[in-house]
């Protein structure tokens, strides 16, 4: 990191904090549960008994109370070391924010508790078999029979599925009213109806499950209605990308960083023709290229959070500036960075493959990059 961002000494605490867990609980695991598809238990513990999930959590809520910049630094810190950990931190927060946003007191002070304190994973289920980047086609249905509603519906490609307790769940309560006929509601694991389908095989993040899951006739009770309105879920879920897809942006300079630095030590050792090939011109100036490049994504980021932390309103064209652009950082530099270390670059074993492998998602969740060029451009044209 070249350019210096003023940091307060409660912020340099929480990196280091952060390293000190990604160096002795996730380091020397990485690679395995990347091979094996294991959702790390033990690390995730960790982060929870140090109230690492409720970081941008409201103080009467069993949070820190601290800002969105200090989530993103987390997120950062994490995905530098396994881009899995950015995906299962910002997937909880994904899954909290709804609650953050659009809550009723009651729900605030019954669920955020527990997610803060590490006793609860929380999950963000909005993605259908038929519904991603168009949100507003989700056939998911609810339809309120007394004191509950009756729930179905499919969902997928849900991270932290069957791993989270608290789902943040949107579907229809008025079909013929559109988008704004969308209403969000806060299921637990256990509900019965409730139903786990398959876990799926992924090319990277592969330590962060991604699931499926059912609604069969399944009873929520009409308390976990978010909000206590129907017709705000829309409105709801698009203000909660606002604050989460800055995190994918985290994520995704984290993951270029941590590839850089891998790609830079490794050409520092490696001789070819009588000299270590990062004295050659042509590797320098690709890691110029790719150094600018992450600071650049850095600075949007943080820019973005910046604006949200102020209270700023209009945040959607800023936030998938953000988002799109850390995201084509992070391919590029990890691209480059196997490019570098060559034939060892594609083996397993120096981590620089897996973060290539970790890179792609960052493209395409929360909105694949081509939305967030729309959303840029829509708001270009409000702007001027």
């Amino acid at each position: 990191m070249f350019i210096k961002r003023p940091m307060t000494k409660e912020q340099t605490d929480l990196v280091e904090l952060v390293r000190s867990i990604a160096e002795k609980h996730i380091k020397p695991n990485s690679m395995k549960w990347d091979e094996e598809q294991i959702w790390p238990a033990e690390a995730v513990r960790v982060l929870g008994e140090n109230g690492l999930f409720g970081i941008a959590f409201p103080r009467e809520y069993g949070g820190m109370g601290r800002k969105l910049i200090d989530f993103v630094m987390v997120v950062e810190e994490l995905s530098r070391w396994d881009g899995s950990f950015g995906a299962i931190f910002g997937g909880c927060m994904l899954g909290s924010i709804p609650i953050l946003l659009a809550g009723t007191e009651e729900q605030k002070k019954k669920y955020l508790p527990r997610i803060a304190q590490g006793k609860s994973m929380a999950a963000f289920g909005l993605t259908e078999p038929e519904a991603g980047s168009d949100a507003g086609s989700i056939r998911a249905s609810a339809r309120k029979e007394g004191d509950f509603y009756i729930l179905n519906g499919k969902k997928h490609f849900i991270t932290n599925a069957g791993e989270a307790d608290v789902y943040t769940v949107f579907a229809k309560t008025d079909p013929a009213l559109g988008i704004r006929g969308i209403s969000g509601f806060i299921v637990e694991k256990g509900t019965p109806g409730l139903e786990f389908g398959q876990k799926f095989n992924k090319m990277g993040i592969r330590a962060s499950t991604t699931g499926a899951f059912t609604f069969k006739d399944a009873k929520i009770p009409a308390a976990n209605l978010i909000g206590g309105r129907e017709g705000i879920g829309f409105r709801t879920m698009m203000e909660t990308f606002y604050y989460s897809r800055p995190g994918v942006a985290a994520q995704a300079v984290g993951i270029a960083q941590g590839a850089f630095e891998i790609a830079v030590r490794r050409t520092k050792k490696r001789e070819q023709f009588g000299q270590p090939i990062a004295s050659f011109e042509g590797i320098q100036w690709m890691f110029a290229e790719m150094a600018t490049k992450i600071e650049a994504a850095r600075g949007l980021v943080y820019g973005v959070v910046d604006m949200v932390d102020r209270g700023e309103k209009d945040l959607s064209a800023a936030a998938s500036m953000a988002k799109y652009y850390a995201s084509d950082v992070a391919m590029d530099v990890t691209t480059k960075a196997v490019q570098v270390c060559g034939g060892w670059g594609y083996m397993k074993g120096i981590m620089v493959e897996k973060f290539m492998r970790d890179a792609k998602i960052t493209q395409i969740y929360e909105g694949p990059n081509e939305i967030q060029k729309n959303i840029i451009a829509l708001g270009i044209l409000r702007k001027y």
